[in-house]
């Protein structure tokens, strides 16, 4: 999802541990390290831990090139970043659906495993993760050690996922900030039965027609996407501690839309993009001990 869907926090949202706050930039260490590469459809992200779990740096770039290009070139800016030497990296875990794609990883495990294995670091009672992305939405449950035990995945339709919500804010003429903050003045349900984004462009456009008040027709967008991922949520199973990571915990109205419509309050952590590197690294962390 781009960088646009960052807006305003919601009510139900309660902000987990920001990812940098252990940031060493600018600063050599001696200790070994690792990295979580994360290759996703619009971003490669790395996180850089020592094997003490210390963050010394977080990176996100569009992905403009190749996998190998992308993959590379975030690595690059991760170490400069760190303060530290491409040598002193003792151990690579790729993932993401670019994961098969990085040549210069040591294992790959999947996006599922990843988000599971970040979220249980930064919020250790969660049992349930959902992650919306640009292009596919999955949802998983989990023990406490971030092993999986169950998961679904929508990979086959765009309609729960980001860029369905930057469709419909273009046919609303509003940025994804703006529809966001705006769908949580609503005061009225407006049902947005199209799941396909193209007729779902037509039916926000027809109610456009009619005068249906925009922030109404912001907020039936958002629900739509919260109902669908409820859906999986119901297959795996919906614990109290429900986390929502990827691009689609940057927007307000969609965490909003989530809690009411599972009726859970909905912890987001402080970079929801950066979850499925950071697992990654916490498994590079368990090969480097190796």
């Amino acid at each position: 999802m781009s960088h646009s869907m960052r807006a305003s926090r919601a009510h139900s949202l309660v902000v987990g541990d920001l990812i940098m706050s252990s940031s060493m930039k600018g600063h050599r260490q001696s200790a070994r390290i690792v990295a979580g590469v994360d290759v996703g459809n619009q971003t490669t992200k790395v996180v850089i831990l020592r094997l003490d779990g210390t963050v010394m740096a977080t990176v996100a770039i569009s992905v403009a090139e190749e996998t190998v290009v992308a993959a590379e070139k975030a690595i690059t800016v991760a170490v400069k970043k760190a303060g530290v030497p491409r040598g002193d990296l003792d151990h690579i875990v790729a993932t993401g659906v670019g994961r098969n794609g990085v040549p210069f990883a040591q294992r790959t495990v999947s996006e599922v495993s990843c988000d599971a294995k970040g979220v249980t670091h930064l919020f250790p009672s969660a049992r349930t993760v959902v992650d919306i992305g640009a292009e596919d939405a999955r949802a998983l449950s989990c023990d406490e050690y971030g092993r999986v035990h169950d998961f679904v995945m929508n990979d086959k339709c765009a309609s729960g996922a980001g860029v369905f919500v930057e469709a419909m804010a273009t046919a609303l003429e509003l940025s994804l900030d703006e529809m966001a903050v705006l769908s949580l003045q609503s005061q009225n349900e407006v049902e947005i039965n199209c799941t396909c984004a193209v007729f779902a462009e037509s039916e926000v456009v027809s109610l456009i027609h009619r005068q249906v008040p925009r922030e109404d027709i912001a907020r039936g967008i958002h629900d739509s996407i919260a109902l669908r991922t409820t859906a999986m949520l119901r297959r795996v199973g919906i614990n109290d501690d429900l986390v929502l990571i990827g691009g689609a915990a940057l927007n307000c109205g969609i965490v909003d839309a989530l809690a009411r419509c599972t009726g859970r309050r909905v912890l987001v952590p402080d970079d929801p993009v950066m979850v499925g590197a950071l697992g990654a690294a916490l498994y590079a962390i368990e090969g480097g001990r190796q």
